[in-house]
């Protein structure tokens, strides 16, 4: 896959990455991926879904995406849309889905200094759209007992549960990231089930991003595809 971006604007990181390889898919989803940015995910997941809708507020990066799908031949697979998912049906049919992505912003507006530029700022802050706005919009999406898979921090574990659970969506694998071994995790890989029972939530084993002289470690590398 290649990628175009832009320096000015908000770059994808390893979390997307990290996102995009965490659940498991048969190739017959239809995904949707809320705030798609420049449009990695839909990239990376393209050979193993049916369909992709990618759905992005910012208009500069939401020409970027569609031009990466072009870029990437992938037109016939994933559709770019241009709009504000917190209005769900302007965008999307209810129950349209099986999977949803969302990488969403992890600071509330009230936290942290806010990043100079509006598209650093919306990315890194809940500026356009706070996470009940995300939660609401991935379950007006999403069929009975389809899935929302995203990534967060690991101190808003508490309000993630509540939002989640009051748009009929329950935690069903949960997987923490660790910098290295001996850190803790600073980010959390999470995949919901709408319509599913609050119990039977799998705590799977930390991933390990560097080891203890800094290489980024064996399944790292295996996500990124590089050879051992």
């Amino acid at each position: 896959r290649r990628i175009i971006q832009r320096t000015d604007e908000f770059c994808f990181s390893m979390d997307a990455v990290l996102l995009a390889h965490f659940p498991q898919m048969t190739g017959r989803e239809r995904v949707l991926d809320l705030g798609t940015g420049t449009g990695v995910i839909p990239l990376l997941v393209a050979d193993h879904a049916a369909q992709i809708t990618a759905v992005e507020l910012n208009p500069v990066q939401a020409e970027l995406a569609a031009r990466n799908v072009r870029l990437n031949h992938l037109t016939d697979k994933i559709t770019v849309r241009e709009g504000d998912y917190r209005d769900p049906p302007a965008l999307f049919a209810c129950g349209e889905y099986d999977l949803v992505f969302s990488n969403p912003p992890y600071r509330p507006v009230t936290s942290g200094a806010v990043s100079a530029g509006d598209g650093r700022a919306a990315a890194r802050h809940e500026i356009t759209a706070t996470f009940a706005d995300t939660a609401h919009a991935a379950s007006y999406a999403l069929r009975h007992g389809g899935r929302l898979v995203m990534v967060h921090i690991p101190e808003r574990l508490g309000e993630i549960v509540l939002a989640l659970h009051a748009e009929h969506l329950a935690i069903k694998r949960l997987r923490t990231v660790q910098p290295r071994a001996d850190r803790a995790p600073n980010l959390m890989l999470i995949e919901a089930v709408k319509g599913a029972a609050l119990t039977g939530m799998r705590h799977e084993p930390a991933l390990i991003v560097r080891d203890a002289k800094g290489r980024y470690t064996e399944e790292i590398r295996r996500i990124y595809g590089q050879e051992m």
